[in-house]
């Protein structure tokens, strides 16, 4: 299990079984914080609990002093053995203290139980297999497929993914692409019982929607500043370099400003940022990469990955990824921590989470609009598709979106509706395949009830869509052994976006509104009111044009009529190349899901 995920942590091993042979745990070390051996893994504290963890607790200095102002006395500089005091101190709920990304597991000895544990949003991952007298977990499933653990697909995960391009079970994020494999859901904790081999599942954390402060913009801008300032400056703690992605955009440029800002105060200059660009590419952010470089003097490391390049690392990537995903722009982040490796950076700072968050993406707008109008502000409706349409914005608005406004229960059910028929209609799927997953409970189809833009965030934050994006994240970063924090994911940061009207993130025509007038006079303009931003884009409709690349895809899709997946007739379909982002995506999946088989 250790061997399988060596690429976790290339720093070191750990073994450790207790005296009954009955618990055993092991651990691959990446040293950030503490690079000392005395901070390695297994730790085993007060003589009773033993750890293994993988993660940041970023705000470990002020745990650690309020834990030894309470008599707790420390041994080495490290985040780990906080985790184990503040376990011993707070118990179950020392996961409600943490400002981090970990997944962990704690032996206790004394009452022959595993506390595991997860962060709020996700960002690490923690899979684990169980039946009635074994249980066993790990940061990848590769390490349970190492020991015996079964690699059978499930039929509804892979139809869902051929059908409808959905990843992960909407309406139960515990299950993953293969039967008996579980995930630990984000913001839950599980505590197994050795005496009975139960595991009790706690959802300990969670974000509240509702709760709308009253606030003038000038202050929540001032507030959304300072708090995100002091999230970037707990995640550069750090006893090894740190770098930041930069893709050009408004969220990676905020953090890498303020990086450079923190860097200025210390009088450090070694900050270098990482990018993927594509020269001619219609989507190519190098212009703003370059603007905001030159502004701030801060060196830039470029790559530009190729169709060629992705046929003859696709295998190395799924085999990361253990799970099939959405597009090539997983592949482009795969090279930027690749880059970031090579340049001896093993802590990179991203701007992931601020979309979801903030309502940064085009899709959020109609949302936004439909809130408008189901609370009667027609005319501040009307002004921002004003707005909107002068900022050339391209979004959907029609009767449907008005009808949706006054009966958000029944859009939502339509909605449900749509996505079931994708799938029981697709004539390319076997009916063998099909029929194996009839019923529209089973499908993990779930749409929420939208009756405020906060509801649709809420939905993609903590429920469906971000966890995904940070799978890919955490299993490229780690495949180069580097570590990706994400300053826009501060608990206290995200509760607090969530407390705003929705006015102050969608306004005048811009999305993240908030975070572009805290921004003002910070960033270049060009970057700061950029509206053609449509998430990390690569030229994949381009590459799937490519002979390798089709080549590839048609391999793909005999392995799927030969698995009785699809039909025969898909080998008669022309290859249909499509954007990253674009619906549909169908060739893109077929290609995907056949490197899984």
């Amino acid at each position: 299990m250790s061997d399988s995920l060596s690429h976790r942590g290339p720093d070191g091993e750990g073994f450790w079984m207790n005296e009954n042979n009955n618990v055993g745990l092991s651990h691959r070390r990446l040293a950030i914080i503490d690079l000392s051996a005395a901070a390695s893994q297994p730790m085993h504290y007060l003589e009773r609990y033993s750890i293994v963890y993988n993660g940041e607790i970023y705000n470990y200095k002020e745990i650690r002093s309020d834990l030894q102002k309470a008599g707790y006395r420390f041994k080495t500089e490290s985040d780990t053995e906080v985790i184990l005091a503040a376990f011993d101190f707070y118990k179950n709920d020392c996961v409600k203290y943490f400002d981090g990304m970990f997944s962990f597991a704690i032996w206790d000895e004394k009452t022959a139980t595993l506390f595991c544990a997860r962060d709020v949003f996700g960002e690490k991952p923690f899979y684990y297999f169980i039946d009635s007298d074994v249980f066993v977990f790990a940061s990848e499933m590769k390490a349970l497929w190492a020991i015996g653990v079964s690699k059978t697909m499930d039929e509804k995960m892979m139809v869902n993914y051929l059908a409808i391009g959905q990843v992960q079970n909407a309406a139960n994020k515990s299950h993953t692409f293969y039967k008996n494999i579980f995930s630990l859901s984000s913001a839950h904790t599980g505590l197994l019982s050795l005496n009975d081999m139960h595991f009790t599942l706690t959802k300990y954390r969670d974000i509240d929607k509702q709760n709308c402060i009253s606030i003038s913009e000038k202050d929540a801008v001032e507030k959304l500043e300072i708090l995100l300032k002091k999230s970037v400056e707990y995640r550069l703690r750090s006893d090894v370099a740190v770098g930041s992605s930069l893709s050009g955009g408004i969220d990676s440029s905020t953090i890498a400003f303020l990086i450079h800002q923190q860097n200025l105060k210390k009088k450090e200059s070694n900050f270098k940022t990482f990018s993927a660009v594509f020269p001619g590419f219609e989507f190519d952010e190098s212009v703003f990469i370059k603007e905001l470089c030159e502004n701030f003097h801060l060196p830039n490391f470029t790559v530009t990955p190729s169709a060629e390049g992705l046929v003859n690392d696709f295998d190395k990537l799924c085999y990361h990824q253990e799970e099939p995903f959405s597009s090539s722009s997983i592949y482009a982040q795969f090279k930027v921590y690749e880059l970031a490796a090579a340049n001896n950076i093993k802590v990179l700072l991203d701007g992931q989470g601020a979309d979801e968050t903030l309502g940064g993406y085009t899709k959020y707008l109609h949302w936004y609009l439909q809130e408008l109008i189901g609370h009667a502000k027609f005319n501040l409706a009307k002004k921002e598709i004003q707005n909107l349409k002068q900022n050339n914005i391209d979004f959907k608005w029609n009767f449907k979106n008005k009808i949706a406004a006054y009966l958000p229960a029944h859009a939502s059910m339509a909605l449900e509706k749509r996505e079931y028929n994708k799938i029981v209609q697709n004539n390319e799927i076997t009916t063998g395949l099909l029929a194996a997953v009839k019923g529209r409970g089973l499908q993990g189809i779930s749409k929420p009830v939208v009756t405020k833009l906060n509801d649709i965030l809420y939905y993609n934050t903590m429920q469906h869509g971000l966890e995904e994006l940070l799978r890919y994240a955490d299993r490229n970063s780690m495949a180069h052994g580097t570590e990706v924090r994400l300053p826009f994911l501060n608990f206290q940061l995200v509760s607090f976006i969530f407390s705003l009207p929705s006015a102050f993130k969608i306004k005048d025509g811009y999305t993240k509104s908030i975070l572009r007038k805290a921004m003002h006079e910070k960033l270049p303009s060009k970057i700061l009111w950029n509206t053609k931003k449509i998430g990390f884009e690569t030229p994949q409709k381009n590459w799937m044009a490519e002979k390798k690349l089709q080549e590839k895809i048609i391999a793909g899709k005999e392995k799927l009529v030969k698995e009785k997946i699809l039909k025969h007739t898909v080998l008669n379909h022309k290859i249909n190349p499509k954007h990253a982002h674009e619906a549909e995506n169908m060739d893109w999946r077929y290609l995907n899901l056949s490197s899984f088989l």
